[in-house]
């Protein structure tokens, strides 16, 4: 078990796979402090498609603790290719959950909201029983399955909704459009809360620094940030708070229409309820997630050039 080192011992161990990916990058920030960080990506030699040589990667470097920020999240197409999602969502992790049993490491595993069907209203708890709709969603169950049966000391963090301000998202996608049409659809029945990659990962790092010695707290915990809304809502948001700060966009207020999903056809199926209930979090380790919308507009603050003193639209 990975404990807490002595003011002269060497510094703890942790292999970070997937470390390229939103996530992933915020966790190379986040895990510094607590040792050396072996970040190691699949063309470094950690790739999921191909377990059979994750094993011998982890024996051969012996973290005190193995981060799975890697998956296959391409949930569409999930549904034409099962047997990949399958190979690096379920195979893989219980490979590296039977390597940190056998020497004593935790692992930290991200998860999904879409484990659940998505009925009701209300946030589920990590005690709610499971119902994935989808190949993505049922891969990412069996991967945690296969964590809790290995016996080794984990985090599974289930998550939703997760944004970052490196790459393309769903906020940038909805400016870009609100720049180019003159109205935009965006489904409204599907409900949850945007979450950052860096408050996940910053949460891990928080995690990680108490459960050192504490193997009580190994388990599952839902992360995700405060609050929720709908993908239109959250494009509401959005297009609101850039326009308040003098963007122009052709977008006309009032512009943005809610449609059901059943208007937006894909291969799978979304769970239409992802609200996740952090009350454990906020009970084993003191975490309080900050509400969706401060995490979001830190990242359009980021991201988005804006006018440097704020301008009336052209009538």
């Amino acid at each position: 078990m990975a404990k807490a080192p002595a003011d002269d011992a060497p510094p703890m161990k942790l292999l970070l796979l997937g470390p390229d990916g939103q996530v992933g990058w915020e966790l190379r920030r986040a895990l510094a402090p607590l040792g050396e960080v072996m970040a190691i990506g699949r063309r470094d030699g950690a790739d999921l498609s191909r377990p059979a040589e994750l094993g011998t990667l982890v024996r051969t470097l012996r973290p005190d603790i193995i981060v799975n920020a890697a998956a296959y999240t391409a949930v569409d197409r999930a549904e034409s290719e099962p047997g990949l999602a399958h190979t690096v969502n379920a195979v893989s992790p219980g490979v590296l959950a039977r390597e940190a049993a056998a020497s004593g490491a935790w692992l930290v595993h991200y998860s999904t909201d879409y484990v659940f069907d998505g009925s009701g209203d209300q946030p589920r708890d990590e005690t709610a029983a499971t119902g994935p709709l989808s190949a993505y969603g049922r891969t990412k169950l069996e991967g945690e399955e296969q964590i809790r049966a290995s016996g080794c000391q984990h985090l599974i963090l289930r998550t939703s909704w997760v944004y970052a301000a490196r790459g393309g998202n769903f906020a940038q996608t909805m400016l870009r459009l609100a720049a180019q049409r003159e109205r935009l659809t965006v489904v409204d029945d599907q409900v949850g809360a945007p979450t950052g990659a860096d408050l996940l990962a910053d949460v891990a790092a928080h995690m990680l620094r108490r459960v050192a010695g504490a193997p009580g707290l190994s388990g599952t915990y839902h992360v995700c940030a405060a609050g929720h809304t709908s993908w239109c809502g959250y494009a509401r948001h959005v297009i609101d708070w850039v326009r308040a700060r003098g963007m122009p966009l052709r977008v006309a207020p009032g512009a943005v229409e809610a449609i059901p999903s059943s208007a937006y056809p894909v291969p799978a199926r979304r769970p239409l309820n992802s609200r996740l209930d952090t009350g454990k979090l906020r009970r084993d380790f003191g975490l309080v997630m900050p509400p969706w919308q401060s995490g979001v507009e830190r990242m359009l603050a980021e991201t988005t050039v804006l006018p440097t003193h704020p301008t009336s639209e052209p009538a």
